[in-house]
């Protein structure tokens, strides 16, 4: 047995200097932070979920530097992995937030944020393929419809469909069959009990926020009248309960945050040699600062407070939940809720009210949102290097260099993507944003219909009380049944490649990685070739076969997808069955 006093001993050791921060590592993490971030940015905007880029950017960097440029030292790997991962942290944070801005552009309040002030906001926040044909045939040249819809007239008000995209069945086989089914069953509630009941009992009547009668709705509408206002007290009380469930730790991480600040980050072994706290206090007032006095970005001195005393506060708690209990259990959206309720609250009391109070909090609440994502994925990058080896500071100086590239990216991405179909439309739903919007807006104006969204809160209560996790269900509840289906599927070839036989315990991990390749890939070929078909949108490029094949044909396709996946993923050498 192992003395606990014994001190650890990285794969790299301490007092050997091999290449690690170098321009290759730098030039291929930039490219895969730019391409995982604008992939994860229409993910996002698509479905409201984004995935982690490590492990695809870990495995490309690994192919490519030790496979094709001959170089061998795993710190380069390490670095382009580092600087890659950021890409998707960013993207993570500004899809949550600023297409709001948008959509209230496009209402006719308040304009367009600039492509210079989403690239500030973005760029100091993080200071702070496969399935490309598949995706072309079916929403580029529109052979099937990506969405299969059925009503069903036995029970009004019911309604299933599918979604045949790919980056759904990735995002279902990464997250795993249980995580599945619990969005499944937030969607089989809303769409096969909720929107039923209210059918059944509004019959003729109408009640606000439709402007129809319960029984002349299409179950769509249904949905965006009623099922998402529910859907989205859910998933606000959900991050809050994650956020009030990590109060002990976050009192423990304050505590060490503060203790730790006379720590100047120098030290004689290489892998002990960070960034100092001092140091980075004083950064992050410093773009703080900058976001007040830079032209054209809405932020005023209290929001430029807001920031720091949010920003420290939520990226200490993100960087100890991550590291110590993984990406999947930092409450960021409860922790952006949190954000935009405060500051709403305090700009409203300032007198800062209508649609200047709402854009500050909205930037306010963007930039903690990516302070928090970035902190989680550094501490992540970190846990890693640690095990390596790797140096600190060179990976706080790749974090940086990521963020300020996918920051650059991202603007480009969403001006683009909402030029191409509105946000909060049915191809760009952007149901995070919609949500934190709602919560602005209820603030600020009063409009919501509260009775749906404190029944959302406290089906999310009930949930919380029965031990079932209450985000991924609250994610079903907010999202159309078409994705949780899809997603339930991606979930269940994950649990038919564990449930297998294997000759050994490798094979069956190396099967099970190799799904998680090929769902990374769907992911990121799906968020390209999406990117590129915004592109010829704009430019009224139009290739359309109007559904040939019908719903049918798309259910063909999808299944012939699947097959390929497993044929893909259980390739190689023979398993036992």
């Amino acid at each position: 047995m192992k003395n606990r006093d014994e001190k650890f001993k990285p794969y790299i050791p301490a007092d050997k200097v091999v290449p690690e921060f170098t321009p290759v590592s730098v030039i291929l993490g930039v490219i895969l932070a730019v391409v995982f971030g604008a992939a994860n940015a229409y993910l996002g905007l698509r479905v409201g979920m984004t995935v982690s880029a490590s492990i695809p950017a870990a495995v490309i960097s690994m192919g490519l530097i030790r496979v094709i440029l001959r170089r061998k030292s795993i710190l380069e790997n390490n670095m382009v992995q580092t600087i890659g991962s950021a890409g998707e942290s960013l993207a993570a944070g500004a899809i949550f937030t600023l297409p709001v801005l948008f959509m209230w552009a496009a209402q006719g309040e308040g304009d367009a944020p600039s492509y210079f002030t989403i690239t500030v906001i973005a760029v100091c926040g993080g200071i702070l393929g496969v399935s490309a044909v598949y995706k072309f045939l079916a929403d580029g040249l529109r052979l099937f419809p990506s969405e299969i819809d059925w009503s069903i007239k036995a029970c009004p008000g019911a309604g299933i469909g599918v979604d045949v995209l790919p980056s759904l069945v990735g995002v279902g086989y990464i997250c795993g069959a249980k995580v599945a089914s619990y969005v499944l069953s937030g969607a089989v509630l809303g769409w096969f009990v909720l929107m039923p009941l209210l059918v059944l009992i509004g019959g003729d009547s109408v009640m606000y926020p439709a402007t129809q009668s319960f029984n002349a709705l299409s179950t769509r509408e249904l949905w965006g009248s009623f099922l998402r206002y529910i859907g989205a007290g859910a998933v606000a009380a959900g991050g809050i309960l994650s956020l009030i469930r990590s109060l002990p730790l976050i009192a423990k991480t304050f505590a060490k945050a503060v203790k730790g600040f006379g720590h100047k980050g120098e030290a004689a072994l290489r892998t002990e040699r960070t960034i100092s706290l001092p140091v980075s206090l004083t950064g992050a007032v410093i773009v703080a600062i900058l976001l007040w006095l830079i032209p054209g970005v809405p932020i005023g001195l209290l929001a430029a407070i807001l920031i720091i005393v949010f920003g420290f506060f939520f990226a200490t708690v993100s960087a100890r939940l991550v590291g110590l209990v993984g990406a999947s259990n930092s409450p960021i959206s409860g922790m952006a809720i949190a954000t935009l309720l405060v500051s709403a609250l305090i700009l409203k009391a300032t007198g800062s009210a209508g649609i200047s109070g709402m854009t500050t909090a909205i930037c306010i609440g963007t930039v903690i949102c990516i302070v928090a994502a970035m902190a989680g994925d550094t501490s992540q990058d970190m846990k890693t290097g640690y095990i390596v080896g790797a140096t600190p500071l060179y990976q706080q100086y790749g974090e940086l260099i990521g963020a300020v590239a996918s920051g650059l990216a991202i603007t480009g991405v969403l001006t683009l993507l909402h030029a191409a179909w509105p946000y909060g439309s049915q191809e760009l739903p952007a149901p995070q944003a919609v949500l934190m919007k709602m919560v602005v807006e209820g603030v600020m104006g009063g409009n919501l219909p509260w009775g749906l969204v404190l029944a959302g809160i406290f089906l999310a209560i009930v949930v919380q009380i029965v031990g079932v996790p209450v985000l991924p269900f609250a994610l079903g509840l907010c999202l159309p049944i078409h994705l949780s289906v899809t997603i339930m599927a991606g979930g269940l070839i994950r649990l038919w490649v564990e449930k297998r036989n294997f000759q050994s315990e490798p094979r069956r991990k190396e099967v099970i990685d190799n799904g998680i390749l090929y769902a990374s890939g769907m992911i990121a070929g799906e968020g390209i070739v999406g990117t590129v078909l915004a592109v010829c949108a704009v430019f009224g490029v139009h290739m359309s076969l109007g559904g040939v094949l019908g719903n049918w044909g798309g259910l063909a396709f999808f299944a012939g997808l699947i097959a390929l996946m497993l044929a893909f993923i259980s390739g190689g050498k023979k398993h036992e069955e």
